[in-house]
C-alpha cells in the first residue's frame, strides 16, 4: 500500500452516553471514550490513519434508536465519502439494536467504509467479524430489553401504591418526592372549570368564557430552562382535564385504577356528572368509537389547503347510518371551536375540491389523463390551494411545471370563467364556484353549472366483493389453496364465480381507491364488472370503466 493511499484513511471518532448526568464535568465519559479512540487511531498512524477534527458526541441519547444528531451527521459524512473508518470505544456505544446495527453496516458498506471497536478487536469487512458482532449485539439488545422490563415493572408497582412517577403535574398539583401535593390556587381553578362545564354544558362555550376571564394553562420551566404553558386553555386540554381521574385522587396505569397518595380536588359526584355530560355531548371517547371511520380516506391536499382567512384546513370525515361517508376540509379555527367569520367558507367538500384541482392539473398538462399516482406529481408542483365562498385558487410552483410549458395553450385548455396568472415563481389558476347540496352532502358547482367531483356514495356490494377478491388472491399466492377449483370447493361456490370475483383484485390501484373511498362513478357497478369482465391493462380499465 502506498503512502498516498495511507494518507487518505480518515477516521471519525463517535462517542455516546445514555444520560446527561456528569456531562457538565471537566472530564466526563465522552471525553474518556474520545481519548481512548484517539490513542488507538494514533497507534495506527503507520498505516496512514488520522483522526478527523470534527467531534461526533451524543450526550444524553439512548442507544436503542438511530435518532441521534451526532450519529446522523456521522452517517451523512460516511455516505458522502468524507469518512473511511468509524472508531468507537465499544459496540454498545454505537447501537444496542441488532436491526439498527444492520442498517449502519449497510450504510458503511455502501460507502466502502468500516468501523473499529477499540476494546473489542473486530473487523466488519470479514464474515467472521460480522458474526461475532451480531452475537455481541444480541446480548447488548437483550440487556437493554431486560433493563426496560425492570423499569416498567418498577413503574407499575409504584403506581399501584399510588405514587406519582414523574412527568409534568396537572393543573391543581405540584410534584414533590414522587408525590402530588395540592396547589390551592390552581385547585380552585380546576373546581371552577368543572362547575362551569356542568352549568354551560359545552366545552366550546367554556373555552371562550375562560379565555375572556384570562385563565391560562399551568406554567412550568423545563430542565433546559425553556418556559412552557401559560397559554389559553384549548378544547383538547379541557376534554382531557374533565376526564382526568387524577382529580378524583386516583392514579391510572394501563387502564387499572389505584388509590393515589395525593388528595382529590373533585368529588366523585361532580366528576361522574361531568362524564355523563361529556357522553351526552359527544366527548372524545364517544367520537373515537362512533364517529371516526375505521379507515380514514386519503386526503391529498393535507397541509396545502387554506380558507379565505388564511387558516389552514384539515381533513375530517363523517359517516351516515346508511353507509355513506362524507369527507371535508375544515378550517382550523372551526376545529378549535372559534366563532365563524362571516363570508368565510369554513368547510369544503373534499372530493369536489380534489377533483377540481385534479382537472386543472390535467388542463395545464401538469399530469396526463389517467396517469398512475397523479397526486404524487401534483403535490410536488402544488404550492397551496385557497378556498373561498365563491372561488378556488390553485397555486403551482413555476419551477415544477413541465418542460415546454406554454401559457397560452394552458389558458385555452381551462374551463370558461377560469383565470390564469403567472410570474417567475408561481402559476395561479382561479376557478369561480358555488356550493350546492346533493342529498345529505354538499358539492361544488363549477362555472358551467355542473357539479364537480363525486357525491361520496359507497357501493357496499362492490366494496365487499373487492375485499373478498384481495383475500382470495392472498390465499392463492401464499399457497394456502393450490387452485381456483380448491378455493371454490372450500367456499362451496362455483369456480366461475370465483374467477369473476378474483378479477377485481387486478383493478388499477386508483380504481380500487375510488371504490373504497366512495368516489367510483355511477356506472362502475359490481354486476357490470362480473358480466363484462376486467381488462388486463390498467389503461384499458380506465378507458372502459370510467367512460
Amino acid at each position: 500500500m502506498t503512502a498516498s493511499k495511507l494518507s487518505r484513511t480518515r477516521c471519525a471518532i463517535y462517542t455516546r452516553k445514555s444520560s446527561e448526568e456528569g456531562l457538565d464535568q471537566a472530564f466526563n465519559s465522552l471525553d474518556a471514550q474520545r481519548e481512548a479512540c484517539a490513542a488507538y487511531v494514533l497507534s495506527q498512524a503507520g498505516e496512514g490513519w488520522s483522526a478527523n477534527t470534527e467531534a461526533y458526541d451524543d450526550g444524553g441519547f439512548s442507544g436503542g434508536t438511530l435518532g441521534r444528531p451526532a450519529l446522523q451527521r456521522l452517517l451523512a459524512d460516511v455516505a458522502s465519502g468524507r469518512v473511511d473508518v468509524v472508531v468507537v470505544y465499544k459496540v454498545d456505544r454505537l447501537t444496542r439494536s441488532l436491526g439498527d446495527f444492520a442498517r449502519i453496516v449497510e450504510t458503511l458498506d455502501a460507502a466502502g467504509a468500516s468501523f473499529v471497536l477499540v476494546t473489542q478487536a473486530f473487523n466488519t469487512t470479514t464474515s467472521m467479524g460480522r458474526l461475532t458482532l451480531n452475537v455481541l449485539l444480541s446480548f447488548a439488545q437483550f440487556e437493554r430489553e431486560v433493563t426496560g422490563e425492570r423499569i416498567r415493572d418498577k413503574i407499575a408497582a409504584s403506581k399501584a401504591r399510588g405514587m406519582w412517577m414523574g412527568g409534568f403535574p396537572p393543573l391543581g398539583y405540584a410534584a414533590k418526592d414522587r408525590e402530588l401535593v395540592l396547589a390551592p390556587e390552581e385547585a380552585q381553578i380546576v373546581r371552577h372549570i368543572f362547575q362551569r362545564y356542568l352549568t354551560l354544558g359545552s366545552v366550546n362555550l367554556l373555552r371562550a368564557e375562560l379565555a375572556r376571564a384570562g385563565y391560562r394553562s399551568k406554567s412550568w420551566v423545563s430542565q433546559s430552562s425553556r418556559a412552557h404553558g401559560g397559554a389559553i386553555i384549548g378544547r383538547g386540554a379541557l376534554f382531557h382535564m374533565l376526564s382526568n381521574r387524577i382529580y378524583l385522587g386516583e392514579i391510572v396505569h394501563k387502564g387499572a385504577r389505584h388509590r393515589g397518595l395525593h388528595p382529590a380536588i373533585i368529588d366523585a359526584e361532580t366528576f361522574d356528572a361531568a362524564q355523563q355530560a361529556l357522553a351526552r355531548r359527544g366527548g372524545p371517547v364517544r367520537r373515537a368509537r362512533c364517529c371516526l371511520p375505521a379507515r380514514i380516506p386519503a386526503a391529498p391536499l393535507s397541509g396545502m389547503i387554506y380558507d379565505a382567512a388564511n387558516a389552514r384546513m384539515s381533513p375530517l370525515s363523517a359517516a351516515k347510518r346508511d353507509g355513506r361517508r362524507y369527507r371535508y376540509y375544515v378550517s382550523s379555527t372551526r376545529q378549535r371551536g372559534e366563532a365563524p367569520i362571516a363570508g368565510i367558507l369554513h368547510r369544503a367538500p373534499a372530493e369536489a375540491v380534489e377533483a377540481l384541482v385534479l382537472q386543472r392539473a390535467q388542463a395545464i398538462e401538469l399530469i396526463a389523463p389517467g396517469q398512475d399516482a397523479p397526486w404524487a406529481a401534483i403535490r410536488t408542483a402544488l404550492k397551496r390551494v385557497d378556498v373561498g365562498a365563491r372561488y378556488v385558487r390553485i397555486t403551482f410552483n413555476a419551477a415544477a411545471l413541465p418542460a415546454g410549458f406554454d401559457l397560452d395553450r394552458a389558458k385555452a385548455r381551462l374551463s370558461p370563467g377560469d383565470s390564469l396568472a403567472a410570474d417567475s415563481e408561481t402559476l395561479t389558476v382561479t376557478v369561480p364556484i358555488s356550493l350546492s347540496r346533493r342529498g345529505l352532502g354538499k358539492t361544488i358547482t363549477g362555472p358551467d353549472g355542473s357539479p364537480v367531483g363525486f357525491d361520496g356514495k359507497l357501493d357496499p356490494a362492490l366494496t365487499r366483493a373487492l375485499a373478498q377478491a384481495e383475500a382470495w388472491k392472498r390465499k392463492l399466492i401464499s399457497g394456502e389453496l393450490p387452485s381456483i377449483a380448491a378455493l371454490a370447493k372450500d367456499l362451496g361456490v362455483h369456480a366461475s364465480h370465483c374467477e369473476r370475483t378474483l378479477r377485481l383484485a387486478f383493478l388499477a390501484p386508483d380504481l380500487k381507491l375510488a371504490i373504497l373511498d366512495g368516489r367510483a362513478p355511477a356506472g362502475l357497478l359490481l354486476q357490470r364488472l362480473r358480466v363484462d369482465g376486467v381488462p388486463d391493462l390498467w389503461s384499458e380499465q380506465r378507458r372502459r370503466l370510467l367512460a
